[in-house]
């Protein structure tokens, strides 16, 4: 086995030159080249020999080296031409490796299914294999990385990943603040979030033109269970977060106009004991649970009956 390469600004700098191209900002191409938080990357994954390893965004295949010499498989994907040939170079002999030269997202809510096959059938290599997501994440795809992978019926065990700062924020947000939306409920109503280093751009190559973040998730089975329909809450979340100036009683009241009605809605606010005046993002995360619950519950009666079940 090779060994892994260091992944330095001069290296990246000399290795880009040498074939004549340069990072692609649209492909979110922001390398980290500080070694010390590339290793503490790999080391919050706390890897071992049963686990399947998802990276998004190989690059130069610095971090899948690494990653590779404690899991048992490594799926990374990368959807630029150039960083597969570079990636190439560092991972061909690594034969728990899988590359896939792709997008790893169907469209905006849903994994490509090639990956998700592939992934499947990683895990299904050797009893008692678990998957964990570790990456230094392109921005523009990280919010739907994380959610879709969230969202899956995969039981992950855990996710390491660089993401803007932002983004953190608005995943670990509390209620009554800014950043506080359907994501922030989404994660946390199913993971314990938590920001473990907040990131300078001149620890990447390019510089970002923004501060960045190393963020952990790891399931909440407890609060996952205490979720009825998980496709319903999603819907919920976003539909009802969309306009989180108004009171939620009047946005419930319009997503679901065609299935229950305003007393229903007012019922199950009630049951729950969240004022007819709050909005969304003043509402706690177990009390949206409790409420997305009790509409599901309320939507489906009402449908039974119109059917005559």
């Amino acid at each position: 086995m090779k060994p892994a390469v260091r992944q330095t600004r001069s290296h990246l700098m000399d290795l880009f030159a040498r074939h004549g191209f340069h990072p692609r900002t649209d492909f979110g191409q922001n390398f980290l080249i500080d070694l010390n938080l590339v290793d503490f990357l790999a080391r919050e994954a706390r890897l071992g020999s049963d686990d399947v390893v998802l990276e998004i965004g190989t690059g130069t295949g610095s971090l899948t080296g690494q990653l590779a010499a404690f899991a048992a498989a490594v799926i990374t994907v990368e959807v630029d031409h150039r960083m597969v040939g570079l990636a190439g170079e560092v991972i061909d002999d690594l034969d728990n490796v899988t590359l896939l030269h792709r997008d790893a997202l169907k469209n905006k809510n849903h994994f490509a299914p090639e990956l998700l096959e592939l992934i499947a059938e990683r895990l299904a290599g050797q009893p008692g294999r678990r998957l964990k997501l570790v990456a230094n994440l392109p921005y523009s795809i990280a919010t739907p990385v994380v959610s879709n992978l969230v969202a899956t019926d995969i039981d992950w065990e855990r996710i390491v990943v660089t993401i803007q700062w932002e983004l953190a924020e608005r995943m670990t947000a509390g209620p009554g603040t800014r950043d506080y939306g359907a994501l922030s409920v989404w994660l946390q109503s199913q993971c314990h979030v938590k920001t473990l280093r907040k990131l300078p751009p001149a620890v990447f190559w390019p510089r970002p033109k923004v501060q960045s973040a190393i963020v952990r998730l790891v399931p909440d089975p407890g609060g996952r269970r205490r979720i009825i329909d998980r496709v319903f809450f999603l819907d919920f979340l976003r539909r009802g977060f969309h306009q989180r100036r108004k009171h939620f009683r009047g946005v419930l009241a319009g997503m679901y106009r065609k299935q229950i009605s305003k007393a229903d809605v007012d019922s199950a606010m009630a049951e729950t004991g969240i004022p007819e005046k709050a909005r969304a993002e003043q509402i706690e995360v177990a009390g949206l649970v409790e409420l997305a619950n009790r509409l599901y519950q309320r939507v489906n009666s009402s449908q039974d009956e119109k059917q005559g079940v």
